[in-house]
């Protein structure tokens, strides 16, 4: 500034002491440095914003550099411990070919013994592979089989189970077909899977007769109404005496003989006073052998009446 208002007056004395001509040639001068210096300063300013943007990234580019550095160093390490690795691969590989070539070298009869060994083994892993299959194709049989069975087992349980319960209420109908002869010398119980109806002598027959009495008779006659119609059951008439022995001319001759003719009495009532199948009935004697109670003579003298149900749907299916 001072540089500028010195040549103002210098440019003002000099047109003092010059001509006109002269002074105006100074102005356009002084005009012209004015503007050159103008553009100088502008491009100082534009120097100096260049010169900061390129100590930026020159400082940027040292950063680079530094980075690049540390790179460098790392590659450098990683590299020595690949070479390292890559050395001891090769010591390795040697020695593994090494290896080889000795086993190359082997005596070819020990070779060819190991290869009989390789072969009989692999025939022997065939032959236990072979068994295995056929071990797993008799599981798969047997575990059929078993399965079968277990469906037959269920089978046979819920038949069982029915026939249970078929008994368990056939033998409420029969207490009930006969509940007024419960004091009467009749029992009714189930036993086995069989329902019991024993009925003393004294209730059916007279001393040594084989004809029943008009008491024995009508309970005889009930039990027949309580099971008529059930075409699947079993009933044996079993006779039974004391052990006092019985002899006569005439029938019955012995204790066998009146147990059979009783029985049979029974039976006949059955048949001709009810609608009951005789194809499921049958008679038999069993004289004195059967004692319910050897101290009581009148408890062994008795009918039983044996109901079961017919179990050979059962033992078909069990034998089969």
């Amino acid at each position: 500034m001072r540089k500028f208002i010195f040549a103002s007056c210098a440019l003002l004395v000099i047109a003092s002491c010059v001509p006109a001509k002269k002074y105006n040639d100074l102005l356009a001068k002084e005009k012209s440095c004015s503007e050159e210096l103008k553009k100088y300063k502008t491009s100082a300013l534009d120097n100096e914003a260049k010169v900061k943007t390129l100590e930026a990234q020159h400082e940027l580019m040292q950063k680079d550099i530094e980075q690049l550095k540390q790179d460098t160093s790392q590659l450098g390490q990683d590299l020595r411990s690949l070479q390292a690795q890559y050395d001891k691969a090769v010591n390795v590989s040697s020695t593994v070919e090494k290896q080889l070539q000795d086993i190359k070298s082997k005596d070819a009869r020990e070779l060819a013994r190991m290869r009989a060994d390789l072969e009989a083994k692999i025939i022997e892993t065939q032959r236990k592979e072979d068994a295995l299959l056929e071990l797993e194709k008799e599981l798969k049989n047997k575990q059929r089989l078993l399965a079968a069975r277990e469906q037959r087992v269920a089978e046979l349980e819920e038949m069982i189970s029915r026939k249970d319960e078929a008994v368990k209420a056939l033998e409420a109908k029969i207490a009930q077909a006969l509940r007024g002869f419960e004091d009467k010398g009749l029992t009714v119980e189930e036993r086995d899977g069989k329902i019991y109806v024993s009925l003393e002598a004294k209730l059916l027959f007279a001393s040594g007769s084989t004809a029943v009495e008009p008491e024995g008779r009508k309970a005889v006659i009930q039990l027949a109404e309580a099971v008529q119609g059930d075409d699947e059951l079993e009933i044996i008439v079993e006779g039974h005496t004391d052990s006092d022995p019985l002899s006569s001319r005439s029938h019955p001759k012995d204790n066998w003989e009146l147990s059979v003719l009783r029985a049979t009495s029974v039976v006949n009532i059955m048949i001709d006073n009810t609608d009951i199948n005789p194809a499921i009935l049958s008679a038999s004697g069993r004289s004195k052998f059967h004692p319910v109670d050897e101290f009581d003579k009148a408890k062994n003298r008795r009918i039983e009446v044996i109901i079961a149900p017919n179990l050979d749907e059962l033992f078909q299916m069990i034998s089969e």
